[in-house]
C-alpha cells in the first residue's frame, strides 16, 4: 500500500505542492518516495514496499515514457496479466504489479480495468493525449479524493493531502453532517468537506485541461436475474464457494514480505485463518483484540481458534483509557465524524501488527455484506413475515432471538415491537430494510444548531439516495436490495475506511480482504436468498461449506457484532479534550450544535448511576465530539504551515 497525490496544472508551484501533499501522507508509505513532473502535471508517491522490493519505486513509466503511473494498492492477479501482456509484445523492466497496470492500460485502455482482481486507486498520465485517468477498485477498499478549482485538479489518497494547498477551502458541509447523522456516512461522491469529493468505488474519471468528465462506472454490484442465477445444487454451490474463496486467499498471499491474519473469534476471520493455516502457511501469525469489558470481549473464541490451528498468536488488551487517549488521533486519520468508537481498537491492533514487523494482514471483512450476516438483513425478513399477519403475537417475538439483550421485560418488549412495527404499504419502500435504523440515527438531528438546520433545510436526502439506486432495483429480491444499500452506503465509506484503510495505514499496514474478491461477490449475489439466510441462520452456506475447518462452538455461536465501549471511555475519567470541545464557547465557535442540548446530554452521561444511555444517545455523544475534533484538527489548527516538502529519493523530470 502507498499514498499517491497529483496536481494537474501548469502553475509554477506544482512541484513543491505535490511534495507537500506526499509529506502529509508519509505514514502511508514510509519506505520510498518519488515524483514525476512535466509541463502539465506533477505526480507524487510514497511507498510501502510489499511487491518488487528492489525495483518497485514509483512513478513508473512504459517503455517509451509516454505513460506514467502512481498507484496505491495491489493487483493480485498480476502474474497472469503479465504473462498475457508479454504474449502481446509488452516489455517489462520490473517485477511489479504497478508496471502490469500501466501496460494493461496501454493495451486495453479503460476496458482493462475489468481484468484487474485487486484493491487499488491509481492515476495514469498520458503525455501524448495530455490526459489524466484516475480509477478506484470495485468496492472502494482504497481511497481516492479530488478537488477542482478552475483548470487545476488535485487528487490524493487522503483529504489532508489536498489541504496541503492552502487555497483549498477547509469547510465542513452542513448537508454532509445531515447525511452522517442519518446514514453514518456521506453519500458518495460527497465528503464531509465542501468541495472535496471521493471518486466512487468501481469508477474511473478522465481529466483534461479545462475539462473533467463525470466519473464513469466500470463495475456495479451484481444481483441474481433469471438469466444469471446459480442453477446448480446446494452441494455444488458449496464446492464452488470453497474453490473461489481458496483462490481468493491464495492470490492475496502473494507478497515479498510476511503475511499475517486478524483473528476476531467470529466465523469470517476464522474461515480465512483456517484456509491459510491448512493450505498455505502452517506457521501463520495471527493477531487479536481483547477487551477489559466483558461485553465486548471475544478472547475465549480467539484462543480456541488459534489453538485449533496452532498459529503463532498475539493479543492486544484494550481498555477504555486506551480508546480515550487515542480517539483524537483516529479522527485525524479517518478525516470524518464517527458515530462509534470501534475504529480506535482497530487502529491500535494495526500498531501491534506493525510492531511485530508485519506489513500485510488478511481479514474477514465483507462476508456479512456478501453472505447476509448482519442483523439488519434478518430484521427485514422478520418484519416482512410479521406484516403478513399484523395481529400475530408470536411473529414479532422472533425479534427477541436477534436482540435478547434488548427485550428484557414486558415494557421494553412493547416498546421495541412498536419500534419495529410495519404496515403493508411500507413493503414497497426501496429503503425498507434500512429505514428504521436511519430514523433512529436521524433523531440526533435535534442536536444541530439552528444555523446548520437552516443551511441543510432544502436538502433532499431521500432524493439523493434514490439517485443511487440502479434501474430495476424494485425487481430485486428483498435481501438483494438490503445488500445493495449496505454495500453502497456503509461498506466503503465506513467499514473499509474508518475501520479499514485509514486506521491500518495510520500504522503503515496493508489489509487484504478475500471475501471482497469480485468473483466471490458475483457468485454470492447469484445464490438464492435462502442459501444465505436460512430461517434466521445467517451466512448459512458459508457455515456449511467450511464446517470441517472451524470448531463447532465457533460455527454455532450467536453473532457477536464488533463494538467498543463509549460511556466509560469518556466519563469513567473524562479527557480534557471532551470538556474543552463540548464547552459552550467551543460549540458556539464551531457552530454545528446547540450548546444547551449538548450540555443536557453530557449531564445525563455524567449521572452514571441513574442513566443508561440508548444506542441513539451513544451515537450522539460520539458524533458531536468527533465533529468537534474534525473542526479542531482540520479547520482551526490544520498544520499546513508545518508540512515540509518530502525528501524525494527518486525524481523524474520531463519537459522542464
Amino acid at each position: 500500500m502507498c499514498g499517491i497525490s497529483g496536481v494537474f496544472d501548469s502553475g509554477p508551484d506544482r512541484e513543491e505542492l505535490v511534495c507537500r501533499m506526499i509529506s502529509a501522507l508519509q505514514y502511508r508509505g514510509p519506505d520510498e518516495t518519488g515524483l514525476y513532473l512535466d509541463d502539465d502535471v506533477a505526480l507524487g508517491h510514497c511507498r510501502l514496499s510489499i511487491v518488487g522490493l528492489d525495483d518497485g519505486i514509483q512513478p513508473i513509466g512504459n517503455e517509451t515514457g509516454t505513460l506514467w503511473i502512481v498507484y496505491n494498492g495491489e493487483v493480485f492477479n498480476y502474474p497472469e496479466l503479465r504473462e498475457e501482456l508479454q504474449k502481446k509484445g509488452h516489455l517489462f523492466r520490473t517485477g511489479t504489479d504497478t508496471e502490469v497496470l500501466i501496460h494493461l492500460y496501454e493495451e486495453y485502455g479503460v476496458e482493462g480495468l475489468a481484468k484487474v482482481n485487486g484493491q487499488f486507486a491509481f492515476a495514469i498520465w498520458d503525455r501524448g493525449k495530455k490526459e489524466l485517468l484516475i480509477a478506484r477498485d470495485r468496492v472502494g477498499i482504497r481511497p481516492l479524493f479530488y478537488h477542482r478549482r478552475g483548470d487545476r485538479v488535485l487528487f490524493a489518497s487522503e483529504m489532508k493531502a489536498l489541504f496541503a494547498d492552502p487555497s483549498v477551502p477547509r469547510e465542513i458541509d452542513p448537508v454532509a453532517l445531515h447525511q452522517i447523522f442519518t446514514l453514518w456516512t456521506t453519500v458518495s461522491p460527497a465528503t464531509v468537506f465542501r468541495g472535496v469529493y471521493e471518486l466512487p468505488p468501481g469508477h474511473y474519471q478522465i481529466i483534461r485541461k479545462g475539462k473533467a468528465e463525470a466519473p464513469r462506472p466500470f463495475w456495479a454490484i451484481p444481483y441474481a436475474t433469471p438469466e444469471n442465477r446459480f442453477r446448480g445444487s446446494f452441494a455444488e454451490a458449496m464446492e464452488e464457494l470453497k474453490a473461489l474463496l481458496h483462490d481468493a486467499i491464495r492470490i492475496r498471499l502473494r507478497a515479498d514480505v510476511p503475511v499475517g491474519a486478524y483473528l476476531s473469534g467470529g466465523l469470517d476471520s476464522s474461515i480465512i485463518t483456517a484456509v491459510i493455516a491448512r493450505n498455505f502457511n502452517n506457521r501463520l501469525r495471527t493477531f487479536s483484540l481483547r477487551f477489559q469489558e466483558e461485553a465486548f470481549d471475544e478472547t475465549p473464541y480467539q484462543r480456541e481458534m488459534a489453538a485449533h490451528l496452532g498459529t503463532d498468536h498475539r493479543e492486544l488488551l484494550i481498555s477504555s483509557a486506551t480508546i480515550r487517549d487515542n480517539f483524537p488521533q483516529v479522527i485525524w486519520h479517518c478525516e470524518t465524524p464517527l458515530l462509534r468508537t470501534a475504529p480506535v481498537p482497530m487502529y491500535l491492533l494495526s500498531g501491534l501488527v506493525r510492531g511485530n514487523n508485519f506489513k500485510v494482514v488478511l481479514t474477514g471483512e465483507g462476508a456479512d455484506e456478501v453472505f447476509g450476516g448482519y442483523d439488519i438483513f434478518k430484521e427485514g425478513k422478520i418484519r416482512r413475515f410479521w406484516c403478513r399477519r399484523p395481529d400475530s403475537k408470536m411473529r414479532p417475538r422472533l425479534l427477541e432471538k436477534l436482540h435478547p439483550y434488548i427485550f428484557r421485560d414486558a415494557r421494553s418488549r412493547a416498546m421495541l415491537q412498536s419500534f419495529y412495527a410495519v404496515s403493508p404499504e411500507e413493503l414497497a419502500d426501496p429503503f425498507f430494510s434500512h429505514r428504521v435504523r436511519w430514523k433512529n440515527t436521524g433523531k440526533n438531528h435535534t442536536f444541530f444548531s439552528q444555523d446548520v438546520m437552516e443551511r441543510a433545510a432544502g436538502y433532499d436526502l431521500e432524493g439523493a439516495l434514490l439517485q443511487q439506486l440502479p434501474e430495476g432495483f424494485s425487481r430485486r429480491d428483498p435481501l438483494a436490495q438490503a445488500q445493495f444499500l449496505e454495500m453502497t452506503l456503509f461498506l466503503s465509506n465506513y467499514l473499509l475506511s474508518s475501520q479499514g484503510d485509514r486506521v491500518a495505514m495510520g500504522n503503515s499496514l496493508e489489509l487484504r480482504v478475500p471475501f471482497l474478491d469480485y468473483r466471490v461477490i458475483d457468485f454470492a449475489m447469484r445464490l438464492p436468498p435462502a442459501w444465505k439466510i436460512r430461517a434466521l441462520d445467517e451466512k448459512h452456506i458459508l457455515k456449511r461449506a467450511f464446517r470441517d475447518l472451524v470448531p463447532q462452538r465457533i460455527l454455532s455461536r450467536p453473532k457477536h457484532p464488533y463494538r467498543a465501549p463509549i460511556r466509560d471511555v469518556f466519563f469513567a475519567q473524562r479527557p480534557g479534550y471532551l470538556d474543552e470541545l463540548l464547552s459552550e464557547p467551543a460549540l458556539k465557535r464551531s457552530g454545528y450544535f446547540d450548546p444547551g442540548k449538548v450540555r443536557m446530554l453530557v449531564e445525563k452521561f455524567r449521572n452514571a448511576e441513574k442513566f443508561v444511555a440508548s444506542e441513539t444517545q451513544n451515537m450522539a455523544l460520539v458524533g458531536i465530539l468527533s465533529t468537534q475534533l474534525v473542526h479542531e484538527k482540520f479547520i482551526d489548527h490544520f498544520p499546513s504551515g508545518e508540512i515540509e516538502p518530502a525528501a524525494m529519493k527518486k525524481r523524474v523530470i520531463l519537459g522542464a
